[in-house]
């Protein structure tokens, strides 16, 4: 009877970690994405959402010389209703 609680204790600590993982992806994406929206660069923002993979949306923000970008994303397995989300921001036009 331990045997399966313990199996499944670790899944859940493994999906997590994975889940961890996916979230600093996310963030690399997002600060990556506003770089190069900040130099005006739409296809390379946009293709760094596409390398997320299915799912993965972006919106962006232009407020006061700075480009924010937000992405999301739903993980897979165990944790799928929990949305990914993170931003980034950069100055707009190299300033």
């Amino acid at each position: 009877m331990v045997l399966p609680a313990v199996a499944l204790v670790l899944t859940v600590l493994v999906a997590a970690v994975v889940l961890v993982d996916r979230r600093g992806a996310l963030q690399v994406a997002a600060a990556t994405a506003s770089r190069a929206a900040g130099r005006g660069d739409a296809a390379a923002a946009a293709a760094v959402i596409a390398g997320l993979g299915p799912g993965a949306t972006a919106s962006y923000r232009h407020t006061d010389g700075m480009v924010c970008v937000d992405v999301q994303r739903r993980p897979g397995g165990p944790f799928a209703a929990v949305p990914l989300r993170a931003t980034g921001c950069a100055a707009e036009d190299g300033r």
